[in-house]
């Protein structure tokens, strides 16, 4: 992902796809397929009625679980029901009603920052694009890429999270181990782009609920077991 300069500020242009041969790309749907077979349910996880309160819960939802962000935003909304709430208070105001989120207090600032922003900057509308998403504090590439494409309907990339940079190593859809922009790319040229947001979706119930980081079941998953590559998930050697 390059960055340019416009107005004097720092802005971040398109990411752009690696390559991908014909074998790779029908490789790649024939496992989007079966994913989609396996997991018919699978969709973002996180509760939110409206763009403001998605780009919240996704703030909130790093280095955390969607279970425990769920539990703390039915009274995060309610106090603060709009941008303009949350842009009034201070963030020892939200503290207190997501404490039970690891690293609440910087996620309370962000939060009330990045509101502050939608409010005064975007008319209290959260932006659909990923140059004016990442002006906001506390929203990089991934955050962006979940707002675009669950609340705006808008492909601009693949959400990679742990799981999909897990889930791509192990079905070898890319060979750059841990590195998310490097498999971001390559999901998108081996994907069709209306495909992007359900693909993340696809891969993350897959990754949440068989093929785990730990103590897996994926070597009794018909999808694992044929689409794995050999020796990347030991637990799936078993015949």
């Amino acid at each position: 992902m390059g960055r340019r300069r416009s107005g004097g500020r720092e802005t971040v242009s398109a990411m752009k796809p690696a390559k991908a041969t014909s074998a790779q790309k029908s490789r790649a749907m024939r496992l989007y397929r079966a994913l989609e077979e396996a997991w018919p349910q699978a969709t973002c996880e996180l509760t939110w009625n409206s763009p403001h309160e998605l780009l919240i819960a996704t703030i909130l939802s790093a280095q955390s679980t969607d279970v425990a962000v769920n539990a703390a935003t039915p009274a995060l909304f309610k106090a603060f029901p709009t941008p303009e709430a949350f842009a009034a208070a201070e963030p020892t105001d939200v503290e207190p009603l997501i404490a039970t989120i690891g690293l609440f207090r910087n996620k309370a600032r962000s939060v009330v920052e990045s509101m502050r922003r939608v409010v005064d900057v975007y008319g209290g509308k959260v932006p659909d694009s990923m140059e004016e998403l990442v002006t906001l504090r506390g929203v990089a590439r991934k955050t962006a890429n979940v707002v675009l494409g669950n609340a705006f309907g808008v492909q601009e990339g693949v959400v990679v999270d742990t799981h999909v940079m897990r889930l791509s190593w192990r079905f070898g859809l890319t060979e750059h181990e841990g590195k998310s922009d490097r498999i971001e790319r390559d999901l998108m040229a081996r994907f069709p782009r209306d495909r992007w947001t359900m693909l993340s979706h696809l891969l993350v119930f897959h990754g949440r609920y068989a093929c785990k980081a730990r103590n897996c079941t994926c070597g009794e998953h018909s999808v694992c077991r044929r689409y794995r590559v050999s020796g990347r998930c030991t637990c799936a050697e078993a015949p």
